[in-house]
């Protein structure tokens, strides 16, 4: 695979799983023993589990929208760099929905063999995410 088609690929699922949640492309783009390095309540270790992970987001933040800030491919590596938004009215990582919208960057690492994504390094902001919906206070200096 070229650096391109890998981007395309990696395109393809944050228009089509991220963003219109068409989480039937999950089973196309990802390898079934698919593994996700982030700090989250919840392991991602299969294609299987990644459906859940992204069908927990978007229930949380049925808005939920992703941009792509910067897509850029090197070797079987593919980075994304994205700011996503969303409003929290479903229950998110065990807590009540708060009715408050969020926005959040990161970055999200993903490595390619035979045309389909193997494995992801994923960092987002998760605290300014729980202090944007007020679970955790925000800190100010002085």
């Amino acid at each position: 695979m070229s650096t391109e088609q890998n981007k395309s690929i990696a395109h393809r699922w944050i228009e089509e799983g991220w963003n219109k949640g068409n989480l039937a492309v999950v089973d196309q783009i990802y390898a079934p023993n698919y593994v996700q390095h982030e700090p989250s309540p919840v392991p991602v270790t299969s294609s299987e589990a990644l459906k859940h992970y992204v069908a927990g987001y978007r229930s949380a933040f049925p808005d939920l929208r992703f941009t792509i800030d910067d897509l850029i491919a090197e070797g079987d590596k593919v980075v994304w760099r994205f700011t996503s938004t969303g409003t929290n009215s479903g229950s998110f990582w065990g807590m009540p929905p708060t009715g408050k919208p969020g926005v959040v960057t990161g970055v999200v690492i993903y490595r390619f063999e035979n045309s389909q994504i193997v494995e992801a390094w994923v960092n987002i902001d998760a605290l300014g995410l729980m202090q944007q919906l007020g679970v955790i206070p925000t800190l100010t200096l002085g």
